[in-house]
């Protein structure tokens, strides 16, 4: 079941991408793509902040930073009103995709 569920992401990421971006976008950056926007609704498009300084934008964070709150979110070491459960869902491999692609992302 999961797999048609990242392909239906992978879809819709891509039909928000310019039409130039499609050939260009490899299936492992648009894999990263469709991950990162799941975050998009509190951290904003792309890893960039929104309004709310209580939620930071994800762009340029290093990696190893990105992960290690992740993972504290998960095991509860760092307490969030929602962040806890959303890492919770998220397996290691996909952490390491998206700590990739928003260190990759300019602040």
């Amino acid at each position: 079941m999961r797999a048609p569920a990242t392909a239906f992401l992978i879809f819709i990421v891509a039909l928000g991408s310019p039409p130039g971006a499609w050939a260009a976008d490899s299936p492992a950056a648009l894999y990263r793509q469709a991950l990162a926007a799941t975050c998009a609704n509190c951290h904003g498009t792309n890893g960039q902040p929104i309004a709310q300084p209580a939620v930071p934008g994800l762009a340029g964070t290093p990696v190893n930073y990105f992960k290690e709150q992740m993972q504290a979110f998960k095991t509860g070491q760092r307490t969030a009103t929602v962040m806890h459960q959303i890492a919770k869902g998220f397996s290691e491999a996909q952490i390491d995709e998206l700590a990739a692609y928003f260190a990759t992302l300019p602040r």
